[in-house]
């Protein structure tokens, strides 16, 4: 993309949000955030809208017909509605390989190699979306060694470990998540478990997710007869025919999934007051921004300079905790976009204009869903709204906006345009503060709230220590490394050689606990270390 393009850069078309959706609820409940998730990871794989949701119902249904007790029917249950919570962990990888992280996913959701005839008809569809590259693609998957494979889903299990228990998720629900990719027959990844080495809770999610996926394309009884055929290879046969046996299939004939999701949690539901769902609310934000090499560590970013410029602005406490977490979850919808996308270095066409236009429709729709996070989503959804009525998606104007909306438009813009972007270095605070600056001048932004989110800017400390004995180097190469970056793309960035890299890289490893390039991203941006 070039110079100015409007693609998360400019104020030009980064801009605005919608009026706030009233009174946040005196109390809210942790799943319904837990929900947004699962609606999220849904955009991010390319399923339908609630199969996370349909899939917590029917795996805690079939928990339930094979008597499981309340505690252990509790993990099953976190665990089905979050399943896909790594999801974006290769996004930008997937979509490099791929061509769509998005399309990718959804096929490799189905794929079955312990079925040679299924799976050469797999093989010979897969890569259908990309058909100008689809010999490529499908070559691309057919000499992708076990052990690339294995590496590839370890990334997903270090996102998992890592978010699960901000979450609030036991030990063995964060367990089950890393067990997505095993199969009954050992055939899956990374650990090739096999048989019961894979718990209970993740066998039954195993069953419950291909069960919705088949339903979707074969209706309920087709599902059932692709259950059977997978039975002893994908998954456990006794806990298929303990779906066949029962009418498990009720569980989804309900007018609202939510709804049903909120009936059926086992135990007592845990609530939390507006204030204290921002914790919440970052842990899904790192999801999103894994979805590009680019982002990393963005919705923080904002989310920092909103609460700055909040406070600066005179909102009350109430306010500034609701623009918080509304900055925090602005972009959700991103990840419904390919990270080919996001990521991509040159100019966009009009189709794929239309699919980054639409994010912010999703950012709407998934807040909106869910009632612990509805009072958020006009501030959230409308951040490239502007005061002229030019921006998306609602396109509405100046009278709309909300303080709070003014705000995080500004600071949405800022925190763009002082990070990198593959199309462009990143600006300086004060070339920034310009544009930002020159977009109120010409009407597009509120003068006021662009002002404070300058003065806030300047306002942040530099660090003068960091995590885990981390050095200013090892931060440096950390940084570039959860890009993504090769060693010896980083040794030409900080004039290394490539074996200081590669010592670097280790202790980076040893000290912080992570072992993949996701599982680093995620770490630097827990602690505040993205962008720089």
């Amino acid at each position: 993309m070039t110079g100015a393009s409007p693609h998360l850069d400019t104020g030009s078309e980064h801009r605005g949000s919608a009026r706030s959706g009233g009174v946040p609820p005196a109390s809210i409940r942790v799943t319904e955030v837990l929900a947004a998730l699962s609606l999220t990871t849904d955009l991010a794989t390319g399923v339908p809208f609630e199969k996370g949701l349909a899939t917590c119902l029917v795996a805690t249904a079939l928990a339930e017909r094979i008597g499981m007790d309340q505690p252990d029917r509790r993990v099953v249950f976190q665990a089905a509605l979050l399943g896909a919570i790594g999801c974006t962990s290769r996004a930008s990888e997937n979509a490099a390989s791929f061509a769509d992280d998005i399309a990718f996913q959804r096929a490799y959701h189905v794929l079955d190699p312990g079925d040679a005839p299924v799976y050469a008809a797999q093989l010979a569809q897969f890569g259908s979306w990309a058909p100008g590259f689809q010999p490529a693609v499908r070559e691309r998957l057919v000499e992708m060694t076990p052990e690339q494979g294995s590496a590839a889903v370890r990334s997903v299990c270090e996102v998992s470990r890592a978010l699960g228990p901000r979450l609030g998720l036991p030990d063995a629900a964060v367990l089950a998540l890393t067990e997505v990719k095993e199969r009954w027959d050992g055939l899956g990844k990374p650990e090739h478990l096999g048989g019961e080495n894979i718990s209970l809770p993740g066998r039954i999610v195993h069953v419950a997710e291909q069960a919705v996926l088949a339903a979707t394309d074969l209706g309920r009884r087709g599902a059932v007869d692709e259950l059977r055929r997978r039975a002893g290879g994908h998954l456990d046969p006794d806990l298929v025919a303990a779906f066949a046996a029962g009418e498990i299939w009720d569980c989804l004939d309900v007018p609202d999934a939510l709804a049903a999701v909120m009936r059926a949690e086992p135990g007592v539901p845990v609530y939390i007051r507006p204030a204290e769902r921002l914790e919440l609310c970052s842990a899904l934000a790192v999801v999103v921004d894994l979805k590009g090499r680019w982002l990393l560590g963005h919705s923080a970013h904002v989310a920092g300079l909103a609460h700055g410029a909040a406070k600066l602005s005179g909102l009350s406490a109430a306010d500034i905790d609701t623009l918080s977490a509304a900055a925090m979850l602005h972009d959700i919808g991103r990840v419904g976009v390919s990270s080919a996308i996001w990521d991509r270095p040159g100019p966009l066409g009009a189709g794929e204009w239309e699919r980054v236009r639409l994010h912010t429709y999703w950012t709407d729709r998934v807040l909106q869903r869910c009632p612990g996070l509805a009072d958020l989503r006009e501030i959230a959804s409308g951040h490239h709204e502007c005061l002229d009525g030019s921006g998306y998606h609602r396109g509405v104007r100046g009278h709309d906006l909300s303080k709070s909306a003014r705000i995080l438009a500004a600071a949405d813009v800022f925190a763009a345009l002082t990070e990198a972007r593959p199309y462009r270095p990143a600006h300086s605070p004060d070339a920034a503060a310009g544009i930002l600056m020159s977009a109120a001048t010409t009407g597009r932004l509120d003068t006021a709230a662009c002002a404070a989110v300058v003065e806030a800017a300047g306002l942040r400390k530099p660090r003068t220590e960091y995590p885990c004995g981390l050095t200013e180097r090892e931060v440096e190469v950390l940084r570039l490394a959860a890009r993504g970056l090769s060693n010896r793309l980083i040794a030409a960035e900080l004039v290394l050689s490539e074996r200081t890299v590669g010592h670097h890289l280790a202790h980076i490893y040893d000290k912080t606990g992570r072992r993949t390039r996701a599982g680093a991203a995620v770490f630097a941006m827990e602690h505040g270390l993205m962008p720089e």
